[in-house]
């Protein structure tokens, strides 16, 4: 029979070999802890706050805070608001059943007492839910984070103060310990840079090449004296001005640049006038060239203003507005200070020209986003036949989705081999998210092309391809490739190319070749340093 002093021996190794007691003794400690802290937020006096923090916790029931801030940021006519309110919701989405389905059923922890809390903070019907973790609080570092990723200082901090407030006021109206508050906030927070993984975040402002000595000889005045503005009153989405209610959003951008640069030259065209001869008439008399309108206009007044040698003012005031939202200009009132303050830089401009033309001839097509052949030109074609019925954003839905479903693959010779391209985008400067068509870069000058192509040799997997497609991942479609270069070539056997170069579709010889003109457009931009 072993002895009193092994029995203990044994029992003592045995609790060492045993790390549940030192956890169980870890967990009642952070619970006094947490409790602890309960009681002292109970206990204090916070004037004024007892009216605002139970209201404050009572609006954001259900998201209801955040949907209508996200709501407000969506119709705030800001690209980069829309992005991070959208951004906020979808982190919203991950993080609620993440807490109030998984995390609270594992862990059913009991609401806390609230006799110590001062009754006029409890204005809301006692939960019957788990405490741990907070689902307010969840949401709101959820939807903090994720517009945090996309939206400006200016609005990202107000966002995020409301979120800690409303997260104070879980623990303050004695809905949750403040251990529930911080596993709520660090779940969401999670949630929120967790939307990076399928949906990355994109820069503010491409970066564009310094001005040149000679570009600080630009003629610059406060009034706009020297500049004219090419205003397309036909840009922006089909049937904005056939409401009549708003005005578009061209006639709010002239009427700042009236206002801001009454000294300037506007010159406004009708929906049939010739974009390119009055671009060109623009330029010739122009010390700075602006332009009003969506990308097709951009597109003709960038021509213009290299041809003429004049740096170019964009204004936006289409539908997509891709290439002043790449400078980082997303309102009239951007890119008049980037104008006063001389922020000009270089960026690059390429093109396609027939192959028998030399470098810098006419025959040249500019782009200052993307070409694209294929099904692409196919989905414009449709696009703007169905515009005028139902709208741009709805047609380009419903034409993305014809087109996949019923385009066929085009045989053409890349670079002297044969491919059967189904999809193809040519980026002016390599882009930076993954899918069909994207959207963002973070350099206008890094001399390249950005060429993504689907090709098959069979039967197009449509339906998996859609899927790509729509989802933003055309990486996942087989026969899905894609290279950087600074040229390429183009053969069509079959006759004449169908090319859409920034979302204007044109025929085009059978053999084109693409090209760069490296840091060949002078251009205002939030972001340049003036010079000297």
């Amino acid at each position: 029979m072993p002895s009193r002093s092994v029995t203990r021996r044994r029992s003592r190794q045995v609790q060492e070999h045993r790390p549940w007691p030192n956890r169980v003794a870890l967990l009642r400690k952070l619970g006094r802890m947490d409790r602890w802290a309960f009681d002292q937020v109970a206990a204090a006096r916070l004037p004024g706050l007892e009216y605002v923090l139970p209201r404050l916790s009572r609006f954001a029931d259900h998201g209801v805070l955040w949907f209508t801030t996200a709501g407000v940021m969506g119709i705030a006519g800001r690209p980069r608001l829309r992005r991070a309110a959208l951004r906020g919701a979808i982190a919203i989405a991950v993080a609620s059943p993440a807490v109030n389905i998984a995390g609270k059923q594992a862990f059913r922890r009991r609401r806390p007492v609230v006799d110590l809390v001062p009754p006029i903070r409890i204005r809301w019907k006692l939960p019957t839910s788990h405490a741990f973790p907070s689902g307010h609080s969840a949401s709101a570092a959820a939807f903090a984070a994720g517009v945090a990723l996309e939206a400006p200082r200016a609005v990202a901090v107000p966002v995020a103060a409301t979120a800690a407030a409303v997260a104070f006021s879980r623990v303050y109206t004695g809905a949750h310990y403040p251990g529930d508050v911080l596993a709520g906030l660090g779940i969401g927070a999670l949630a929120g840079l967790g939307t990076r993984l399928v949906w990355p975040a994109r820069p503010p402002v491409a970066r564009v090449a310094p001005a040149e000595p000679g570009d600080e000889d630009v003629r610059i005045a406060p009034d706009g004296r020297g500049v004219v503005a090419v205003v397309n009153l036909g840009a922006g989405p089909v049937g904005e001005a056939e409401t009549g209610i708003l005005p578009k959003r061209a006639e709010i951008a002239v009427a700042m640049l009236e206002g801001e640069l009454p000294a300037a030259e506007v010159v406004r065209l009708e929906p049939d006038a010739d974009l390119d001869k009055a671009c060109a008439e623009a330029a010739d008399r122009a010390d700075v060239l602006a332009v009003v309108g969506g990308d097709g206009t951009v597109n003709a007044a960038a021509r213009a203003a290299l041809e003429h040698g004049v740096p170019l003012l964009v204004v936006p005031g289409g539908t997509f507005d891709h290439f002043s939202r790449a400078l980082g200009v997303e309102t009239a009132a951007q890119a008049i200070k980037a104008y006063r303050e001389r922020r000009i830089g270089r960026a690059d401009v390429s093109y396609v020209a027939p192959m028998a033309a030399k470098a810098g001839d006419e025959a040249e097509q500019v782009f200052l986003n993307t070409a694209s052949f294929g099904a692409y030109t196919e989905m414009v074609d449709r696009r703007v036949r169905l515009e005028r019925r139902i709208g741009k954003w709805p047609a380009l839905a419903v034409a993305a989705v014809r087109t996949l479903r019923r385009s066929e693959p085009v045989e053409l010779m890349v670079d002297g081999r044969r491919r059967r391209v189904w999809l193809a985008f040519v980026g002016n400067c390599v882009y930076g998210s993954r899918g069909a068509a994207p959207t963002w870069r973070e350099r206008l000058d890094d001399g390249r092309l950005d060429v993504r192509m689907v090709t098959t040799r069979g039967r197009v997997p449509r339906v998996r391809a859609v899927a790509a497609v729509l989802a933003g991942h055309l990486h996942v479609t087989p026969g899905y490739g894609s290279w950087r270069t600074t040229g390429m070539e183009l053969i069509s056997p079959a006759g004449e190319l169908r090319l859409a170069r920034d979302g204007e579709v044109a025929s085009l010889p059978p053999a084109v070749r693409f090209g760069k003109h490296p840091r060949a457009l002078r251009v205002f931009t939030v972001q340049a340093p003036a010079p000297g």
